[in-house]
């Protein structure tokens, strides 16, 4: 009798799924002018930033980055930290975040004493100053592996505005950075609306052992700027528009920092990494302007991501 031969089952092969692309999301600050009723009269007037913006966020659509663009009134706290915020929440590892900022930069008196020249640097956004240890909470909000990447068109160095005056600006530019004077005048009027700001960060990150100074320090360069410690989820890369001793220039179409930045890139010509990018902004500039680089997060991330082409997804 023939036995019954029976095939062995066929075995299911399950189709590798690709790997979803990364996200990849952009917030431009640019700002022309601030509320006089926030900065005790003074208006803060400049010519390129609200370009500079623009002109980011055309680069950013360009790479696939979804833009949001916040122009002179619209950038506001409220509208900086809601950006900064559904970002964060958004994004998860691999993905890849742009925030550039074109305006003024300032100051407000430092309470928690982690600054040596006892002052907190700002941006000056339309209704009231974002002060470097907001900043460095929302991106800290940002989850382990997310890639950020932050460009500062402005000034903000305490040793700049506290020891000496900057020089004059060549013709036809103006100085990205709040007069001494009006600084000091709008903290005194608004002391304890930036102090609780503070206070308010402190009882966040009151557990975390990084400084919560450094991080936009680190973007403007400010003086005496201390390496954080501990640890730093996403991995940050900062680029700022000069060093320490210096101040930013505004110009007609663009910042001094954002027209090269712009330049060098060439509609994505430009085929080098971020260091090199970096490098080759710095060497087309003055030498009076010369743009500072910094990363934040783990040695490894951050090494991965300078060696990236810039705006890469």
């Amino acid at each position: 009798m023939a036995s019954k031969i029976t095939s062995a089952p066929a075995q299911k092969v399950s189709a590798l799924k690709p790997s979803p692309k990364p996200k990849a999301l952009s917030l431009h600050i640019g700002l022309n002018a601030v509320s006089p009723a926030a900065y005790g009269g003074w208006d803060g007037p400049l010519a390129a930033c609200e370009f500079d913006a623009n002109d980011m966020a055309a680069l950013a659509k360009t790479k696939g980055i979804k833009p949001t663009v916040l122009l002179t009134k619209k950038g506001t706290r409220a509208a900086v930290l809601s950006g900064l915020r559904a970002a964060a929440k958004a994004l998860k590892a691999g993905d890849f975040f742009l925030l550039t900022y074109s305006g003024h930069g300032g100051q407000v008196g430092d309470i928690n004493g982690d600054e040596p020249d006892h002052q907190d640097e700002t941006w000056c956004l339309f209704d009231g100053q974002l002060i470097d240890d907001e900043l460095y909470l929302e991106l800290s909000r940002f989850a382990a592996g997310v890639r950020v990447l932050v460009l500062s068109d402005s000034c903000h160095s305490g040793s700049v505005t506290r020891d000496f005056p900057p020089p004059p600006p060549p013709p036809g530019q103006r100085i990205k950075l709040m007069p001494v004077d009006v600084a000091r005048r709008v903290y005194a009027e608004h002391k304890d609306f930036y102090d609780q700001l503070q206070i308010n960060v402190l009882r966040e990150t009151a557990k975390a052992t990084t400084d919560p100074d450094a991080a936009l320090a680190l973007v403007g360069a400010a003086s005496h700027a201390v390496a954080l410690v501990g640890v730093f989820k996403p991995a940050v890369l900062l680029i700022s528009g000069c060093q320490d001793n210096q101040t930013s220039m505004d110009g007609d179409h663009n910042g001094a920092f954002t027209g090269q930045l712009l330049k060098i890139w060439n509609g994505g010509a430009f085929a080098g990494n971020y260091a090199s990018f970096h490098a080759r902004i710095r060497a087309g500039l003055p030498p009076t302007q010369s743009p500072n680089l910094f990363v934040l997060g783990s040695s490894a991330a951050t090494a991965a991501f300078v060696a990236q082409k810039p705006f890469t997804i």
